[in-house]
């Protein structure tokens, strides 16, 4: 892999504030659990996809909206501290931030509930859209549509790549947002909940209504099942890395950040798809979904001594 030095990304989206507890026993339904841990820590899809390439070594910018409010503020400032430039988050008065509650079971896995918050403006107007010409990848998640569209269509204006975190939404916010993406990058979830209203998903016929829709390549990641992808020639697969797992908080998030990095690094759909999964699985092995992820010397020896029985 040829990299191109300090990729510059704009990742634009969700940015929460994440209060997590790990238990060390199954949960009780309508019982107590007693948590071993608990923290405060930022999270959110395109911010921690933000923090991910960062950790790459990419020169990184977060466009979003919070609250004026102490979440906001900590948020933004946790941002600033993991390398980001996040000098337009923008928190504004009366809204309030998003905040989500995580629990962490100890085979690793999570359980997430989350407030998106409230009064948070949609107009995307105030977005310095000029910077996208200079970036070498742009990335969204869809919860903020408006403002993924702008920065979409600018990225397609001036040719630079972009990816789309098809986490689950509703269908009009894909079908807004496909045709103006390369690289839609479906959780499993989200691909079942678009293809067909979350029924059995069938992976060449699901992806193949996803790029009919106007995406470029659209792909989807499946867990310890690996990838899938088809680019409109064929489907096409990577085992995933086999990794003893700790904790799987926002691997599909460093999953998208590192595919952003390696697409401003100029790579081709294949090699950059085996980086991000090879980052994700990494990240997998260490506790926090942002504390986990490795710097771009750890991944690289990772990716290199490593087999994902490709």
């Amino acid at each position: 892999m040829n990299l191109r030095a300090r990729p510059r990304i704009i990742c634009l989206g969700l940015t929460a504030l994440d209060a997590t507890w790990t238990v060390d026993t199954p949960l009780r339904p309508a019982g107590k659990t007693r948590a071993s841990s608990y923290e405060e820590r930022g999270g959110g899809m395109a911010a921690t996809a933000a923090v991910a390439a960062a950790r790459l070594g990419a020169d990184v910018q977060f466009w979003g909206r919070a609250g004026n409010d102490p979440a906001g503020h900590a948020m933004r400032d946790e941002l600033q501290r993991w390398g980001v430039d996040a000098s337009r988050l923008e928190l504004f008065d009366g809204a309030r931030s998003s905040v989500s509650g995580v629990i962490v079971d100890a085979a690793g896995e999570r359980t997430i509930v989350n407030f998106r918050g409230a009064g948070l403006p949609a107009d995307p107007g105030w977005l310095p859209l000029d910077a996208v010409a200079r970036a070498d990848a742009v990335l969204a998640d869809p919860r903020w549509p408006e403002g993924a569209t702008a920065l979409f269509d600018e990225a397609r204006r001036h040719g630079v790549p972009s990816v789309l975190d098809g986490d689950v939404a509703d269908a009009a916010t894909f079908d807004m947002l496909l045709p103006r993406v390369d690289f839609a990058v479906f959780s499993e979830p989200g691909l079942a909940e678009y293809w067909n209203g979350g029924a059995t998903l069938q992976l060449e016929p699901a992806l193949a209504f996803a790029r009919q829709r106007g995406c470029r390549v659209a792909a989807v990641t499946l867990g310890e099942r690996g990838l899938a992808w088809h680019d409109g020639r064929a489907l096409q697969r990577l085992p995933a890395f086999d990794v003893a797992v700790v904790d799987t908080n926002g691997a599909g998030d460093v999953f998208h950040g590192a595919l952003a990095y390696g697409l401003g690094a100029g790579w081709q759909a294949r090699e950059a798809f085996r980086f991000s999964s090879a980052v994700a699985a990494l990240k997998c092995t260490r506790q926090g979904g942002r504390a986990g992820v490795p710097d771009l010397a750890s991944a690289m020896q990772f990716l290199g001594t490593s087999r994902s029985d490709e």
